[in-house]
Formats: C-alpha cells, structure tokens, sequence
C-alpha cells in the first residue's frame, strides 16, 4: 500500500508541478517508463556485486577448474544477494540447487535477472498509485530523465532562476541591500540555497520548467524604526 500511495504522491508532484525531494535509483525511473534495463544499468547501482558475477563466470581465467571450484567459491547453492545486502534464492528452490563449476553460466544468468527485475512488484504498484492523478500509458513516451525532472524537478536551486521570477515590492533590484542579498545568495553553496528555500517556501526544489513556477518569488520592504528589513517568500 506505501508504495501506491507513493504513486500518488508522484503523480499529484506532476499534475500540481510541485516538486518532490525524492532519490531514487537511475533504474526505478527507468521502470517506470516501462524502459527495458540491462546489465549496465545493474552496474550502475550496484558494480561490485557485478563485478563478482563476472568473476564466477569466467572464474577459469584465474586457474580455477572444477576440482577446487567450491575451495574458491563462498556459494553453495542458487542463492545470491539482494539489494538490501539479504542473502535470496535467485530462483524458486534456490537454496537446494547445487551450484557448481559446470551450471556457473546459468547461476549468474538467473542472479542477473532475479536483480534486474527485483522490485517489479513495488514498480507496479507505483504505477498504479500514479494512474489515480496521471495517465500512466503516456510516461512510455518519456525517457528516465525527463520523468525525474517531471516528479522532482531541479536539483539545484539556481540564483538565475530566482532572478527570472521574482517579483519586487516597494523597492527596485538596483537597491543595495537587494544587491548584497543576491550576492551572498550566489555564495551559498547549493545545500545552503536549498536549506534557505525551505526556509521561505516550504518547499526543497524548483520545477524544471522555469514557466511551472506558480508562485513568484517575492522580495517586499518592510519599514521598521527607521530601519529596511525585506521579507523573502513565494506567494
């Protein structure tokens, strides 16, 4: 049911351009566009278990025959680790199907795709939390990317940007604390940037699209005592 209501949750960021602070995996955006993975695409999130596969597979190379095969290998069985570090039959009956030198080709097969194809079931279940807000057969026409940047827009808060759509209330940009504030603004590193939006707007990202940006970013004065104080917000 969370990963549903994850689903929505993506699908409401996209209808209502309001960006989510998600991270997930380059492949889990893949998935959900229905975009086939591959072997590099396990590399990418995972290259030492990779690597490991390839050694089982071409163990040979390193001496290795089928006499001191199990002296080498720590693996006894079609077991193979998950994503979450788990030991798992890679396949039904795993546990007490032998492995050895001669079926070593079909056990990296089969670990390969028990990971690539791992969380299927939460994909889907996203997906459908998604089709709730968004039609879902229309992120096939997406690339990965283009749907990361759709749920979670920008991952930097960039200076330009805020300068592109802000708005100015009884003052000019021209003023020198305006000018100080967009300095040190541009000092901040991006972290910084992001802890200040939050401060401001509630909220941690931009969208990608400078046009989505519903609510202008406001720099207003405000004429205490004699004094200049300028309030930040997004409204």
């Amino acid at each position: 049911m969370q990963f549903k209501f994850l689903g929505i949750l993506m699908g409401v960021a996209i209808r209502t351009k309001k960006p989510l602070d998600l991270h997930l995996a380059p492949m889990v955006w893949k998935q959900l566009c229905c975009i086939p993975l591959t072997l590099e695409d396990l590399e990418e999130v995972d290259l030492l278990y990779v690597q490991t596969l390839n050694s089982i597979l071409h163990i040979e190379d390193s001496g290795i025959t089928e006499e001191n095969f199990h002296e080498m290998i720590p693996l006894d069985s079609f077991v193979g680790q998950s994503a979450d570090g788990k030991m798992v039959p890679i396949i039904p009956g795993g546990n007490s199907i032998p492995l050895t030198f001669s079926n070593r080709k079909e056990y990296v097969e089969r670990a390969i795709e028990y990971r690539l194809h791992e969380i299927d079931r939460q994909v889907a279940a996203v997906r459908e939390g998604m089709s709730w807000i968004v039609p879902v057969p229309l992120l096939s026409l997406l690339t990965a990317k283009q749907l990361e940047q759709m749920v979670c827009g920008m991952p930097e808060i960039s200076v330009e940007v805020l300068k592109k759509v802000v708005r100015y209330r009884e003052v000019d940009e021209q003023h020198q604390l305006v000018q100080w504030f967009w300095h040190t603004l541009e000092e901040f590193s991006n972290e910084e940037r992001v802890l200040f939006m939050r401060f401001v707007s509630g909220r941690s990202r931009l969208p990608a699209n400078t046009a989505d940006i519903s609510q202008r970013f406001q720099i207003m004065k405000v004429d205490r005592v004699r004094c200049y104080f300028f309030k930040l917000f997004l409204g």
